[in-house]
């Protein structure tokens, strides 16, 4: 398997992207728990099957382009609206960079760290590993990527991260994926409440790091990406259950920019074990 990804990490982009459309697909026509789960949540924010098909073939694009994105040479990535990091950077209290489950949100924080990282230190990032000792140890090199540092999903990468927002560097999150048990809290997303982390609202409430969005989409053919980065309109509430509830309002406008590039297969509203929804 090892062999098989590095082979796939110098294929062309262009190629990858064909094979994983067609990935997309058949997983899309085999699997009807999928199916529906990705009509449904699509559904929920408002959108026909025809209004969001395309993320049916963007899914398999997310999963074909990883091995480039891990271990080959980063694409071509165009950034819009770097101006808001900037300004992020020069208030010198660190910056949380928010992405939900849209786009190459890998490459977000590798296009981040290549451009910023030189001068305002690693983007730090939170890290599970994976279960298989061939996986886990193609994922170290994968998460630490020039400019990029992995820290473990426990209380000692929080802390690291913590930390690392009191130095002025950066953290990157996405704030749309489930939490385990006892650290989250019930939100509405798309109108239906999820189980939402408290993460993303704490580092912020702790050290007054700037919150920036970003989206990271793919252009057609293969051509490379583009990073949308905006400042979160107003700033994060005080109360931890209002704050949540911005970053969960915030992910939606981002999701609603780019429909089409959403995984709505994403399981979003599942419960996490040994928690009972209020």
């Amino acid at each position: 398997m090892p062999t098989l990804l590095r082979l796939f990490s110098v294929l062309p982009l262009w190629l990858l992207h064909g094979l994983g459309w067609t990935m997309g697909w058949l997983v899309f026509v085999l699997s009807p728990r999928y199916r529906h789960r990705f009509v449904e949540n699509a559904a929920r924010a408002g959108y026909a099957f025809a209004q969001v098909r395309a993320a049916v073939g963007h899914a398999g694009r997310m999963a074909a382009e990883l091995p480039r994105l891990w271990l080959g040479e980063l694409p071509a990535c165009r950034f819009e609206n770097a101006e808001c990091v900037e300004r992020a950077w020069a208030a010198g209290k660190g910056i949380v960079f928010l992405t939900p489950h849209i786009g190459c949100f890998e490459l977000s924080v590798q296009a981040a760290a290549q451009r910023w990282s030189s001068v305002h230190g690693p983007i730090t990032i939170l890290y599970r590993p994976a279960r298989q000792p061939w996986l886990a140890r193609v994922m170290r090199t994968a998460r630490n990527r020039p400019g990029v540092q992995a820290v473990p999903t426990e209380l000692t990468g929080v802390r690291r991260m913590i930390k690392a927002l009191r130095r002025g560097e950066a953290v990157g999150l996405l704030p749309d994926q489930v939490p385990p048990q006892g650290q989250g809290l019930w939100a509405p997303f798309f109108g239906r409440d999820a189980y939402t982390m408290t993460l993303a609202a704490r580092l912020v409430q702790q050290t007054g790091a700037a919150v920036v969005l970003a989206r990271c989409e793919r252009e057609p053919w293969g051509r490379g990406y583009v990073l949308y980065l905006e400042e979160l309109s107003v700033p994060l509430s005080e109360s931890l259950d209002a704050a949540v509830l911005q970053i969960n309002q915030a992910m939606e406008r981002v999701v609603r920019a780019c429909p089409a590039q959403y995984l709505w297969g994403y399981a979003r509203y599942k419960q996490p074990r040994g928690e009972a929804k209020p």
